[in-house]
């Protein structure tokens, strides 16, 4: 039987909205599976750290950290099939940054809808001003890069996603190469204002790609070094199978399998048996981001039937030894374990209270 890890980022309501939106949502089977538990624990995020909850949930699960910050570069390379050799790199992403009233914001990389050939073409047209920067630049998909600069390792970065929406004067990469950040940023910024592709986007009514934003820096010695502590400690270094569905070009390159639908996550369990498995749904995501609660609600129902309905079956059959659900939203995630053993607490009537 597989012991199930799914991860939901953006699942759980934010407290201002939390009960209106519980009050709303159908969901018998997700009731059942986090109401009827043995483990519950909401864990709230530090504020000083510069990436959100799930991502650091996932990163210290597959054990990809460099001392506080998650570092998925070097591993998500390789899941593209590109070698990190000995150096070390960062996952870089092209984005849109606006003007609001009164600061710079980065916009949804989820709406973007970057094609293969427009990534393609914006990776040639920025590939001089890494070069010239001394960067070796790498393309793993449209939207995620892989850039080396051995000499960043004290550049302290947010993740893409934490700084989405957000005032970027405090989420810039800081350190003592911040400042080669900014000027190698501005030269891309440059070279792509009147890049051919942004001109089609732009007549097409999209935004045009603007920016780089890097984070995540990793090297095959961090990884090491991560396994060593490990090791010391008496703790295992054996990272569950990773699928995932809807999530960021990052987060698919640690997947084994990338799913078409959320409930194609499940495929992997029979395979699995008594292995651990890490599921990723990422379909809350987009609409939480755009505080659009009324696709939430459709995400979250969707999910219900794709996923939680499916899991609740198999618990009920036994097929699954454990589920481990992470709920988040961007400053805390709830962690909530059920089993077998749990869902035959007929007396706990199935709410979706714990959610609040």
């Amino acid at each position: 039987m597989a012991h199930i890890s799914l991860v939901l980022p953006f699942a759980l309501p934010v407290p201002e909205f939390a009960p209106d939106l519980i009050r709303a949502l159908q969901a018998p089977a997700l009731a059942a599976l986090s109401s009827r538990t043995s483990e519950r624990r909401y864990h709230p995020l530090d504020p000083k750290e510069r990436v959100l909850p799930h991502e650091l949930w996932i990163a210290r699960a597959l054990g990809l950290m460099r001392g506080v910050e998650p570092a998925v570069a070097a591993s998500a390379m390789r899941g593209l099939g590109l070698d990190p050799q000995d150096g070390t790199w960062f996952v870089v992403n092209p984005t849109h940054i606006q003007i609001a009233r009164t600061h710079l914001m980065m916009g949804d990389p989820r709406q973007l809808d970057l094609r293969e050939d427009e990534g393609r073409a914006l990776f040639d047209s920025a590939l001089i001003n890494f070069t010239e920067a001394g960067h070796d630049l790498r393309y793993g998909s449209a939207d995620t890069w892989f850039m080396r600069a051995d000499a960043w390792d004290d550049l302290h970065t947010a993740s893409l996603d934490a700084a989405v929406g957000m005032n970027l004067t405090d989420w810039m990469p800081t350190g003592a190469q911040a400042r080669a950040f900014r000027k190698l940023q501005n030269d891309v910024q440059v070279s792509w204002f009147t890049d051919p592709v942004n001109a089609a986007r732009e007549a097409r009514g999209q935004v045009p790609i603007n920016s780089i934003w890097p984070w995540g820096g990793a090297s095959s010695a961090t990884e090491e070094a991560t396994r060593l502590v490990a090791s010391a400690q008496g703790k295992s270094m054996d990272r569950p199978a990773v699928l995932t569905h809807a999530v960021p070009g990052w987060l698919d390159a640690l997947a084994g399998t990338r799913a078409a639908t959320p409930s194609a996550l499940l495929a992997g369990i029979d395979a699995a048996q008594a292995g651990q498995l890490l599921l990723v749904a990422g379909n809350a995501a987009a609409p939480a981001i755009a505080a659009d609660w009324d696709g939430w609600l459709r995400a979250i129902q969707y999910l219900e039937a794709e996923l939680f309905a499916p899991l609740l079956a198999l618990l009920g059959k036994g097929r699954v030894q454990s589920l481990r659900l992470v709920l988040s939203h961007r400053d805390g995630h709830l962690e909530l374990v059920t089993t077998p053993m749990a869902q035959r607490k007929f007396w706990r009537r199935p709410s979706l209270e714990a959610l609040i």
